[in-house]
């Protein structure tokens, strides 16, 4: 194209602005006959035919075209990609042996392989996506992760002299806008994209364990059950041996099979022997064929505690359910148990461990961790409104659990009207009569959640937990539930029943405050021990009290309980804190301040002052946003009850950035693909800057100036139009 003016429009519209012009040359003749030729009249008629013909000459849109020549030396900008996957090793080096993809990258700089460039090229190295060495850099709302647009955006904008890039990345992105954006202006702007993609783009040989999901604290000589996730990347069928082991001689093993690459989620079981706090290591053993052996094992930080969970068992009659549930408590050495037997026509229950009455004072029901509620309902010879109302601070402000199990004599209707009434997670219509009986023997199916929930696993993995179900004996009798709350948690339904709302549930679990609720709509849970004893009866209901117990025991001293939520919280979460200061005589103190101080692991502190949230309960709660990932050291203290307790608190660090995964190439090529540029293997980097030393001159930059739209050029013919009608005014002719 040639310098110069140039008309740019569709010919249909050069005709038009053609006879425009000659309609507007024939009324400037015509206008002389009939007007006359007065120097004033034909000062306007000139000026007339003179817009007429600007405007023609703008229809025709008219632009100067100048070349300018690039007087200064062209630039090119190498990018290296310092992200969170770049730690993969995947990058083949021998026939077996490997590197992080960050290592040859890092070998690459500091070699610094650009510098043959430099004979031509004003070259500017720039990393991206680095994550800060110091955490508390980063802000709590920031997420960690890679963002391929914006550094091709910000050497173009920052750039103008700019003639290249060359990317070093495995392609990966996970935040800003599609790197095809940024390509996009690039290519506009004649500037290739050289990228060099490291990684392999296919998953090496490897067996990886990928995640472990464990309490933060357990118990001496109980079951504590850990999560594992694998992930086989062998083109066959793996079997191998999940491991566990920690302080004290802590042991457990399972035997697994993983099928050809896929992904397994499995469950181990362990007994811890001894108390104390420490890490506990998961591994599987290494295969032959394996790239990257060190993924094979992972730590996870667990205190191990002796502790008795205080539970209070409360019924109306001694019905087989509530004879084998007591039975099953008193015989669980973590476990102490009392019990409330109302017999409301003979009187109440006596016995060892048997109470006289339903504790009526905070004092003395806040030490009780689980209560159990049979067909005990709101009423003479039952729970009087105001328990029913401390037992509802108890769950929501103390973080205890409650366990509903109504019976055939629909006692707990009664509880729907009183303080108890939102605690409960279903809804009921007792209208019918108190439950519904049959003669066929019916079972609980599981849910989707209730396969693998904690409370409800009686195998060792989700599969062999839903054939561990159905062989349970069923029950003959169910509670009139209509369907469960908002916000519940529906675990195991009628197998068969259903109405309106879907299949009848009956095992459902709610949050409730601090605390946990759980409705049981069967009485025959005692019928498990058919064939196997105590086998699933006793573990199924040593998992309730432990499940629901779990929060309120998270950390605790003499006289003070500090627990919190989420119980694994990220950086950036709102966590919040709770404490239950005592006095000296076991009572939740009213005055004085109860301050939590936390630690972080860079070595900035916080301090925190609770509010009390119920004075009734003594609990203080306050809200705090973690900003840095780690082990937090906490203290909680209460100077004017003579309390103070530590305590840890662990916060992980969100990131979208994953080791492990293949490298996402096709993204790389098709960035060299649009802006003309290539792409390549870390084989071929010498090759690539090679490349770019034979790349041509520049072309020189093409300026425009388009006078049909400028503003100057719209303004002159806006006032040539003013004028004219001002001129006709003055010479009468308007």
């Amino acid at each position: 194209m040639s310098e110069g003016w140039q008309i740019n429009t569709a010919p249909w519209v050069l005709g038009a602005a053609g006879a425009f012009l000659i309609a507007s040359i024939w009324f400037f003749f015509r206008s002389l006959r009939r007007e006359g030729r007065n120097g004033g009249l034909v000062a306007l008629h000139v000026l007339r035919l003179l817009i007429a013909v600007l405007v023609a000459l703008t229809l025709l849109r008219p632009e100067r075209v100048v070349f300018a020549k690039h007087s200064e030396q062209p630039r090119v900008v190498v990018l290296w990609d310092g992200s969170g996957s770049m730690y993969t090793k995947d990058v083949v080096t021998g026939e077996k042996e490997t590197m992080a993809r960050a290592e040859w990258l890092k070998q690459q700089v500091e070699a610094k392989f650009w510098e043959p460039l430099g004979k031509r090229y004003n070259v500017t190295v720039e990393p991206f996506s680095v994550p800060p060495d110091d955490p508390k850099m980063l802000d709590a709302e920031t997420e960690i992760g890679s963002d391929l647009n914006e550094p091709l955006e910000r050497a173009l904008k920052q750039h103008t002299d700019l003639r290249a890039v060359l990317l070093l990345s495995d392609g990966d992105w996970n935040l800003g806008k599609s790197p095809i954006t940024a390509a996009s202006a690039l290519a506009q702007r004649d500037v290739p994209v050289f990228a060099v993609g490291v990684g392999s783009e296919t998953y090496l040989p490897d067996v990886e364990l990928m995640n472990v999901l464990a309490p933060t604290y357990g118990l001496v000589n109980e079951r504590i059950s850990v999560v594992v996730t694998l992930q086989n990347h062998l083109q066959r069928e793996v079997k191998t041996v999940i491991s566990i082991s920690g302080p004290g001689g802590a042991t457990g093993s399972k035997n697994v099979t993983l099928p050809p690459m896929a992904q397994t989620q499995e469950m181990i079981v362990f007994t811890p022997q001894a108390e104390g706090a420490g890490d506990f290591k998961v591994s599987i053993p290494v295969e032959k064929e394996e790239v990257f052996p060190e993924n094979n094992e992972r730590t996870f930080p667990l205190a191990v505690r002796k502790e008795t969970l205080k539970v209070l068992v409360v019924d109306s009659q001694p019905r087989w359910e509530f004879r084998y549930l007591r039975n099953a408590l008193m015989r669980d050495p973590g476990v102490s148990v009392n019990t409330v037997l109302y017999h409301p026509q003979i009187g109440m229950g006596e016995g060892a461990g048997y109470l006289n009455a339903f504790p009526s004072k905070r004092e003395e029901l806040q030490g009780y961790d689980v209560v159990f509620l049979g067909d005990v309902g709101v009423g003479s010879g039952m729970l009087s409104p105001e328990q029913a109302t401390l037992l509802r601070g108890l769950i929501e402000q103390q973080a205890s659990g409650l366990v509903f199990l109504p019976g055939p004599l629909g006692r707990q209707k009664s509880l729907t009207d009183s303080a108890l009434g939102d605690l409960i997670p279903v809804e009921t219509d007792y209208a019918k009569g108190s439950g519904f009986a049959s003669g066929a023997e019916a079972r609980l199916e599981l849910s989707l959640r209730g396969k693998d929930h904690w409370l409800t696993m009686l195998a060792s993995e989700p599969n062999a937990n839903q054939a561990v179900w159905r062989g349970l004996p069923g029950f003959y009798w169910y509670a009139p539930v209509v369907r469960a709350k908002k916000g519940a948690e529906i675990l195991a339904t009628h197998e068969v029943a259903r109405n309106q709302s879907g299949r009848i549930p009956l095992l459902v679990t709610r949050s409730a405050g601090n605390g946990k609720v759980l409705y049981m709509g069967t009485d025959s849970a005692w019928r498990w021990r058919k064939g196997v004893e105590d086998t699933y009866h006793y573990r199924f209901w040593g998992q309730v009290v432990r499940w629901m117990s779990h929060q309120r025991h998270l950390a605790q001293d003499e006289g003070i309980r500090f627990f919190y939520t989420p119980e694994q919280p990220r950086r950036g979460d709102k966590v919040r804190l709770n404490a239950t200061v005592l006095d000296k005589l076991g009572a939740p103190i009213t005055q004085g301040k109860v301050s939590v101080t936390l630690k972080a692991p860079g070595g900035t502190g916080e301090t925190i002052e609770l509010a009390a949230e119920n004075e009734e309960w003594g609990v203080h709660s306050g809200v705090f946003i973690p900003r840095e990932g780690g082990k937090y050291e906490v203290e909680v203290a209460c100077e004017s009850a003579g309390r103070r307790m530590k305590a840890t608190l662990d916060v992980s660090v969100p990131t979208l950035e994953k080791e492990g995964r293949p490298a996402n190439l096709g993204i790389l090529r098709e960035i060299s693909a649009l802006t003309n540029g290539k792409f390549g293997s870390p084989a071929d980097l010498a090759q690539m800057v090679n490349s770019l030393s034979l790349l041509p001159e520049r072309r020189p930059e093409e300026i425009r100036f388009r006078l049909w739209c400028d503003k100057w050029w719209c303004a002159a013919l806006l006032g040539l139009f003013a004028l004219y009608w001002v001129g006709r005014k003055i010479g009468g002719l308007v």
